[in-house]
């Protein structure tokens, strides 16, 4: 395991530092994750449905864990927290603005204290600015940050991006932050702060369309599934339900133009290259709709992945998840000791092997009296 001696403490809560611990634990890190006695992570009750009393939302965030309850309200739970912290290589955390240090755990007072320690912070909207103490939601960073404004329908309202990006996001480049830093501990034997937001987050997966506003100064709008910048790419209609197609290069569209029985489209000045192409956008899209919607789309799949070209039906979950590729994979794996519990695999493989769930996700205050082999990483 990649992480092997490596001790995590998380105190986090719902999305966003959970899975940047289970990322770090997925990879060999050894996690405990400090929860409130009185009903721990609240994301232990956002359900239906459950896995043995617990969120399914819980069990995909935190396998691979333990978890110790602690009242850090009271002086004897903060005491524990900092002796754990004393323990530790690396600290987690999504906690509402201010909290950590009102708690005594901020982070220049723990790595004045441990100066080894790696602490991550993960918050709202940043530690700088106006905004830096004023708490978030993944739905209100998605509208406040701009993925929102782009997702959607060109003649609709913009809609919630389905997947938690900004939390889960955040989560993951806390995570790649804090392997970083421990490559750096490695060399200098110091520690790091390494901070990270949603909002900092969604502004990161707007990039491409910051850039091309920046470049032309004209705003981006919602696209549906089409691509602001590559045409034809996107779903389109067939005679039973839309097929998406990518052609993503002028080579690509010469090959569809030929499958679609129009060879002639590629010579057509309108059309000759990509910027050609979104430059005249209705027109070509006009064109290639008319024709696919003369087959069923199991017809044109077929077609058009003997020529070459990218494209896709537009799968449920349960397809995905029966799909003999995602078998083939293996990106659902059962959990030890609760075969009842599928959970979604970490999407990376080492020397081909995919990390494996070692652990359920922890019963709240399962590891309490845990002492780890190791002791002092962060003194």
């Amino acid at each position: 395991m990649l992480l092997a001696g490596i001790r995590v403490l998380e105190l986090g809560q719902i999305l966003a530092a959970p899975y940047a611990a289970e990322i770090l634990a997925d990879l060999g890190a050894e996690v405990l994750k400090i929860e409130r006695p009185e009903g721990g992570d609240d994301a232990r009750g956002w359900g239906p449905p459950f896995w043995n009393g617990d969120a399914a939302l819980f069990h995909q965030m935190n396998r691979n864990k333990r978890s110790v309850a602690l009242d850090l309200k009271s002086p004897e739970g903060l005491a524990r927290m900092l002796e754990l912290l004393g323990e530790t290589d690396v600290f987690v955390h999504n906690l509402r603005p201010g909290l950590p240090e009102k708690l005594g755990i901020g982070p220049q007072a723990m790595r004045e204290r441990f100066p080894r320690l790696i602490y991550a912070d993960i918050g709202a909207f940043g530690h700088l600015g106006p905004m830096k103490r004023q708490p978030g939601y993944e739905l209100l960073v998605q509208a406040f940050g701009g993925p929102m404004s782009i997702t959607g329908e060109a003649d609709g309202t913009p809609v919630r991006c389905g997947p938690s990006i900004n939390d889960l996001g955040s989560g993951m480049w806390a995570a790649i932050g804090v392997l970083g830093a421990l490559v750096r501990r490695a060399r200098t034997g110091e520690g790091c702060l390494v901070q990270t937001s949603l909002f900092e987050t969604a502004i990161a997966w707007t990039s491409i369309a910051t850039s091309n506003f920046l470049a032309s100064g004209t705003p981006p709008r919602r696209e549906g599934s089409k691509h602001a910048s590559v045409v034809p790419y996107g779903a389109f209609p067939t005679a039973d339900g839309p097929l998406i197609i990518g052609a993503g290069s002028d080579r690509l569209f010469r090959k569809l133009a030929e499958v679609l029985g129009h060879p002639e489209w590629a010579l057509d000045p309108r059309f000759l290259a990509n910027s050609d192409r979104v430059t005249n956008r209705e027109a070509i899209e006009a064109l290639v709709s008319a024709e696919l919607r003369a087959r069923p789309r199991a017809e044109w799949a077929e077609l058009l992945e003997a020529a070459g070209v990218p494209c896709a039906s537009i799968q449920s979950i349960p397809e995905v998840l029966s799909h003999e590729q995602t078998t083939a994979l293996g990106m659902v794996q059962e959990v030890p000791d609760t075969p009842e519990v599928r959970l979604v695999a970490m999407p990376l493989s080492f020397d081909g092997v995919r990390p494996v769930a070692r652990l359920a996700s922890p019963r709240l205050g399962g590891a309490e009296g845990f002492v780890s082999a190791t002791a002092g990483p962060g003194q």
